[in-house]
């Protein structure tokens, strides 16, 4: 319990400036719940997984299926999430559907992420 006190203000004496600065430049509440809704996504295991798979190449479900080891329905399934939260996109060629990252911000929340595992790791 004691080590709780260390975490915690001293004295009440909030910094007002600092505080009124934050507002300024503080995401709006829609902003964040469309972050909070974005990486929802990212904490399902197998979306993550589609995601790290088409970093760097396109794929097609069939491809996915395949290197995942699932079936077409689940594959199917979680790119429409991913695919209505604009995370990924889409190509037809002929019969084929390929999948890749909508741009490349979502490469660097992956990429980032992964070198902060890493980094950690290496610790």
């Amino acid at each position: 319990m004691d080590n709780e006190k260390e975490y915690i203000c001293g004295e009440k004496c909030p910094h007002y400036k600092k505080i009124n600065e934050v507002k300024l430049t503080e995401p709006t509440d829609k902003q964040i719940e469309k972050i909070s809704d974005m990486f929802k996504l990212f904490s399902d295991n197998t979306r993550l997984r589609i995601i790290c798979s088409i970093l760097n190449t396109e794929l097609c479900v069939c491809d996915l299926c395949e290197l995942l080891n699932l079936n077409q329905s689940t594959v199917s399934h979680q790119l429409q999430l991913l695919r209505n939260a604009k995370l990924v996109k889409y190509r037809r060629e002929g019969k084929q559907i390929y999948y890749s990252l909508q741009d490349e911000h979502i490469e660097k929340i992956i990429s980032l992420s992964l070198e902060h595992i890493l980094e950690e790791e290496g610790k």
